[in-house]
C-alpha cells in the first residue's frame, strides 16, 4: 500500500504582477496632490532660481544662441504657466520634468559647442 501513496504538494505560487514604471509615476502623482503647493514652491524655486540661470550661463558660455535662448526661457514660462493655472501636481510635474529634460539638453548641447570650439 506504500507504494501507491504519493507525495502531492497541494499547493500553489501566485505571481505578483509588477506594475511598470509609468502606473508607479502615477499613483505617486495621485499621492502627492495633498502636497501641491509645496511642489509649486520647489518647481518655481528651482527652476526660476537655479535650473534656468544656470542654462543661461552654458548659453552665454557657448556662444549666446539667441534661439537657446527662446528655449530656455519656453521651458521656463511652461513651467511657470501651469502653476499660474492652478493645474492638479499630475500635470505639474510632469511638465516640470519635461522642462528639466529641455534644459539639461540645452546645457549638454551648450558643453558640446564649447568643446568643439
Amino acid at each position: 500500500m506504500k507504494a501507491l501513496d504519493s507525495t502531492f504538494a497541494n499547493g500553489y505560487a501566485i505571481e505578483e504582477k509588477k506594475s511598470s514604471l509609468l502606473s508607479r509615476f502615477k499613483n505617486w502623482i495621485s499621492s502627492q496632490e495633498e502636497n501641491r503647493l509645496l511642489w509649486v514652491g520647489i518647481i518655481l524655486a528651482g527652476h526660476g532660481c537655479v535650473i534656468t540661470p544656470i542654462t543661461l550661463l552654458f548659453i552665454a558660455l557657448a556662444g549666446n544662441s539667441m534661439v537657446l535662448w527662446a528655449f530656455t526661457l519656453a521651458a521656463m514660462v511652461m513651467s511657470l504657466v501651469v502653476n499660474l493655472a492652478a493645474m492638479p501636481v499630475k500635470i505639474t510635474v510632469p511638465v516640470f520634468l519635461l522642462s528639466l529634460l529641455i534644459d539639461f539638453g540645452i546645457i549638454f548641447y551648450s558643453i558640446a559647442a564649447m568643446v568643439a570650439a
